[in-house]
């Protein structure tokens, strides 16, 4: 039973499959269902009965979403399935590598969600700065189109499908949807209000579907395996496996494919190698820089969505960033500020002000001129900036790191204060 159905093709020792070696795998098996007749509901129904949920951040049921987006004959007759391949949350590097290592299964996966909810055009929305996912998704188009798994009349189903790519500007508010949608219309990326949401009125005003890279990547798995070896995968309540990172003074830091439920003990210790010698972990971020601190006690959590969210995080891109004792907290959050308010769209007064007076308190406490105030208005924006007092979630995402790191490194705050200085540096 294949039990690895996102990483068993990629080997950085060679090149990545081309399209026959990625059929011979067992690769299109949806695309030659769909010419067999299989129906685009049934491929919906497939998918929500899988379980699967985003592995972009939010950790939504798939299905569900697509089941959005208006069918039938007095819905639009257009359609747009978009990918978000921009991925820039600190610390998460998981799609390039599936990008980079196994082109043909994204593709795949586009075929399939583009089919079930019967758009005709999709996009790849790729970061700027992945200039050999480029290059390497351009090879694999080619040779999908020549093919004839793109283009019109596909394998003679009467679906036509069209990939475009996109190279974006790259900035981190095009995580949140609406954000690429504008940006992909050649707009400022700001966000929209919602509703109307994207499966009705997304991209151009037509039923749209955002899906992240990684999400897309489960499906053709999904339909060639089946559900109820999907759902088998999983060690846990979620269902079938993730891509899970380490970034940080781990031995061996790196990406694996793992079971959902996965302890985060097993990830650190015996994937990560443990901490380096000679340090002790201090606390860890679980899914990417936009997520409240854990601690050393939660190791034994499971890392599935509901157990990360009981403790208080999330598990996001299910990427660990690590905080050894030797790295001040401190100094790990501010630069996190430092990227959040750089990285603010500035249309909404708390974001856009917020971010960087924080970012400027951060950079009095590295100066040694960090007072008590400073700790009550940090709080305060913790609390001006939370969830659903900003247009979009990049501040409260922002506001994660700094009110766990207040609350769980308080001493570490206070000692800038009264030695002057990071007690970190000598």
């Amino acid at each position: 039973m294949v039990t690895n159905p996102l990483t068993r093709n990629i080997d950085f020792s060679r090149q990545p499959l081309d399209l026959a070696a990625y059929e011979k795998s067992g690769g299109y098996h949806g695309l030659h269902a769909i010419a067999r007749g299989l129906d685009p509901a049934d491929v919906l129904d497939r998918v929500k009965e899988s379980g699967l949920k985003g592995r972009g951040g939010a950790g939504f049921p798939t299905g569900l979403k697509w089941s959005f987006v208006p069918m039938g004959e007095g819905a639009p007759q257009q359609k747009y399935f978009v990918v978000n391949a921009d991925e820039m949350e600190p610390g998460t590097f998981k799609d390039r590598l599936l990008m980079e290592g196994d082109p043909h299964l994204l593709i795949d996966g586009m075929i399939i969600a583009s089919y079930a909810i019967q758009a005709s055009k999709a996009y790849i929305f790729l970061r700027g700065e992945y200039t050999d996912s480029e290059r390497i998704l351009r090879k694999a188009l080619a040779e999908a189109y020549e093919r004839g798994y793109l283009g019109k009349n596909i394998l003679d189903t009467g679906f036509d499908l069209d990939i475009i790519m996109h190279t974006s500007a790259g900035r981190y508010i095009c995580g949140e949807e609406t954000a690429l949608l504008n940006a992909l219309e050649g707009k400022r990326a700001n966000p929209r209000a919602k509703p109307p949401f994207p499966q009705v009125s997304g991209l151009w005003g037509k039923p749209t579907i955002v899906n992240n890279v990684e999400t897309i990547c489960n499906l053709p798995g999904i339909l060639a395996w089946g559900i109820d070896w999907y759902r088998s995968l999983t060690k846990g309540n979620d269902h079938g496996t993730k891509l899970f990172g380490i970034s940080g003074k781990a031995r061996t830091p790196g990406c694996w494919e793992l079971p959902l439920g996965t302890p985060i003990r097993e990830l650190l210790e015996v994937y990560g190698g443990g901490m380096r010698d000679g340090l002790q972990l201090k606390g860890f971020l679980p899914g990417g820089g936009s997520t409240d601190f854990m601690l050393p006690e939660h190791l034994d959590l499971n890392l599935d969505y509901d157990d990360i969210a009981g403790a208080g995080s999330r598990l996001a891109t299910g990427t660990l960033i690590l905080l050894d004792d030797k790295t001040c907290p401190v100094g790990m959050i501010g630069n996190l500020m430092t990227f959040f308010s750089h990285e603010s769209c500035g249309y909404c007064t708390p974001c856009r002000d917020g971010l960087p007076w924080v970012d400027e308190i951060f950079r009095e406490f590295e100066r040694g001129n960090g007072t008590h105030k400073d700790l009550a208005i940090l709080e305060e924006h913790v609390d001006y900036m939370g969830p659903g007092k900003t247009f979009c979630a990049l501040a409260p995402g922002a506001t994660a790191p700094l009110g766990s790191g207040l609350r769980y490194f308080r001493e570490d705050f206070e000692r800038h204060i009264t030695e002057q200085r990071c007690p970190y540096k000598h």
